[in-house]
């Protein structure tokens, strides 16, 4: 994968362990953004990047703003698809009780390379039968 810093301050993701599915994407600002109880805000990381065909990165909260601040995606997960080449922004969402202050360099989100697979679509008139049918939310119990 290719990283293009867009600004000099921002920061090149990184697995924070040896054994971590996510990469930290950290929030490159001007100055620091409060978002207030029930706000949403979208947060530049001054990053732009290339995945090979076949992937996407997916931008995923972090567990421990959500926890402690209630911050977490507003779409969760966000999509990058491989074909994208603009800025990757954070669109978060306050939960909390407490507005929420971001500075430049804060761990905002996370990122998850993962393969895609595009299905083959085909129109039919008939579905196949199966045993759940067409039972919905909450339809297979507890």
């Amino acid at each position: 994968m290719l990283v293009k810093k867009l600004r000099d301050d921002a920061i090149v993701p990184r697995y924070m362990t040896s054994q971590a599915a996510g990469l930290d994407l950290c929030a490159a600002l001007d100055a620091p953004i409060t978002v207030a109880p029930g706000d949403r805000v979208a947060v530049s990381t001054g990053l732009a990047i290339s995945l090979p065909p076949g992937f996407e990165a997916q931008v995923r909260p972090r567990s421990g703003l959500a926890r402690s601040h209630g911050i977490t995606l507003v779409n969760s997960p966000g999509t990058v698809d491989s074909d994208y080449r603009g800025e990757i922004s954070v669109l978060l969402i306050n939960h909390g009780r407490e507005p929420f202050t971001i500075e430049s360099g804060h761990r905002i989100a996370q990122m998850v390379i993962a393969p895609v697979v595009q299905a083959e679509l085909a129109v039919v008139d008939e579905l196949d039968a199966t045993e759940r049918g067409a039972g919905g939310f909450g339809s297979t119990g507890r």
